[in-house]
């Protein structure tokens, strides 16, 4: 069984036929298609996925059936656990804590957990936990998906016994990235001790209540019935169910449940935070501390794509950040991505946040995580012109007056008529005559250009360029000092080969 409805691609069709033309097609037509073959493939009893562009749920598609003995159909409010993709919510309440002066990043975690107090280090010089080493799994802590996933109802009495014992490490604090279910529920009981509250109601009243997602919560059974999604595992060519996991102190690494619907609301206001901008900062965390679950310990590491395009040698330079793994893909840029394993469930999240746009999906069986079909989907699109354009940094009116003396300094061959407008190095670094000669040869070579273009900002202070001239195409690339006024301090001409 299958379900769809795309809110920006209806209205346009309507629109469109109103107005008499052609409805536009329909770019997630084909995407739609991937998640239907992976819900086949997989064995998913059933399966959810979204679009969130610029603030806005564009498009859902449902697959298959909350349950196999109502059989009734996934929608955008059916009620799934996310597991790991919990995370980000905790990572974010830690962080909000941070901001209200109740706790710091690089504090030993002893300082909010006391049980910690006494555990035995690897070696001797092993630095304490620190509450940062946690948020970014280098805390020295044996990876536990299996072992963790199983803990989510655990009494919190029984997690402070264990906290007190003591566990082993499998190597010392901050030398290497490990991913623990531990470390981030060492963080819900740092949130639990410095908010005086438990960290489910504390998560729930920083973030989900705010953004409006009444419909998630941390308690399975807190969603209506005739609403959730149960869990399956998939067993010896059946599919057999998953009971459900209560609450308990694990909770904080992987509890939530929650709906399409509800979580597009948190795709939406984790994208609004980019880019930096003078807009009010309406909350209910501020858009330069959502920007922080971005940043990483220093230990990134090369890994393939997920998804069938891996084998398009499109290696990713990544890291994890806070609640967020973090990457550099060759065609989509900087990413945001988690996914969510556990019994009965599985989910994945791709956020793009340079263009505006997020993707994510949940389904109802054990560690079916559907990552592949989201960054397939996203890859898909790229391909097709179908993703919106990475946001381009402003020019500032430092740049602008600096690209214009870099084209009277091209059109004049030399640098003499920049006058004062160089910054102290620049005549130090090559003299007016070295100048004069080394743009010689460059407009031997191109002749004169067309310097109109806009140059392409990467920041306040740096662009690059690409002229069309009378014998070919010019490229350069200029930067100003850090000073008041910003003055030109290098400027590089690199004529294109044919």
């Amino acid at each position: 069984m299958r379900q769809s409805f795309g809110v920006l691609a209806v209205a346009a069709c309507l629109a469109a036929t109103a107005a008499g033309a052609a409805p536009a097609p329909d770019p997630y037509a084909a995407t739609d298609h991937l998640f239907a073959d992976f819900a086949l493939d997989a064995h998913l009893p059933g399966l959810v996925y979204g679009v969130v562009r610029d603030g806005e749920l564009v498009h859902v598609a449902t697959f298959g059936v909350q349950d196999l003995d109502t059989r009734r159909p996934v929608t955008a409010d059916t009620l799934f656990r996310i597991a790991s993709m919990t995370k980000a919510f905790t990572a974010l309440t830690v962080l909000r804590l941070r901001d209200d002066g109740r706790l710091r990043l690089d504090a030993p975690a002893e300082d909010y957990v006391p049980e910690l107090r006494g555990w035995r280090y690897p070696t001797a010089d092993s630095p304490r936990i620190r509450v940062r080493d946690l948020l970014n799994h280098v805390a020295g802590f044996v990876t536990d998906d299996p072992w963790g996933d199983r803990q989510t109802p655990l009494p919190e009495a029984e997690f402070t016994q264990l906290l007190r014992q003591g566990v082993p490490f499998t190597r010392p604090p901050a030398m290497e990235y490990e991913y623990s279910n531990f470390g981030f529920a060492l963080l819900g009981r740092i949130v639990t001790n410095t908010s005086k509250h438990p960290y489910a109601e504390t998560i729930t009243a920083t973030l989900l209540r705010p953004l409006g997602m009444s419909s998630s919560s941390f308690v399975a059974d807190d969603g209506p019935r005739e609403r959730r999604a149960l869990g399956y595992r998939w067993e010896d060519g059946g599919w057999r169910p998953e009971p459900a996991l209560g609450p308990g102190a694990f909770g904080a690494m992987g509890g939530l449940q929650t709906s399409a619907r509800d979580y597009a609301r948190w795709v939406a206001f984790v994208l609004s935070a980019w880019p930096p901008r003078d807009d009010t900062d309406p909350g209910p965390v501020r858009r330069a501390t959502v920007r922080e679950l971005a940043q990483g310990s220093n230990f990134p590491r090369l890994r393939a794509r997920p998804g069938h395009t891996a084998r398009d040698d499109c290696r990713q330079a990544a890291n994890y950040g806070m609640g967020m793994q973090v990457a550099i893909d060759c065609e989509l840029g900087f990413t945001l991505s988690h996914s969510g394993g556990y019994p009965g469930f599985g989910s994945h999240v791709l956020l793009l946040p340079n263009r505006g746009i997020g993707f994510f999906a949940f389904a109802n069986r054990t560690y079916a995580g559907p990552s592949a079909p989201i960054w397939d989907a996203a890859v898909a699109l790229a391909r097709s012109n179908a993703l919106p354009p990475e946001r381009v940094t402003a020019v500032s009116a430092e740049l602008a007056t600096a690209y214009a003396l870099v084209g009277r300094i091209y059109a004049s061959g030399g640098i003499r008529v920049a006058g004062d407008e160089l910054a102290m190095n620049f005549r130090l670094d090559r003299s007016d005559e070295g100048w004069a000669r080394d743009l010689a040869q460059v407009r031997d070579a191109v002749g004169e250009c067309d310097v109109s273009t806009a140059p392409t900002p990467s920041g306040a202070l740096t662009a690059q360029f690409e002229w069309r001239c009378a014998h070919g195409r010019l490229r350069g690339e200029f930067e100003l000092a850090p000073t008041r006024p910003a003055r030109l301090q290098q400027l590089d001409f690199h004529p294109l080969p044919p």
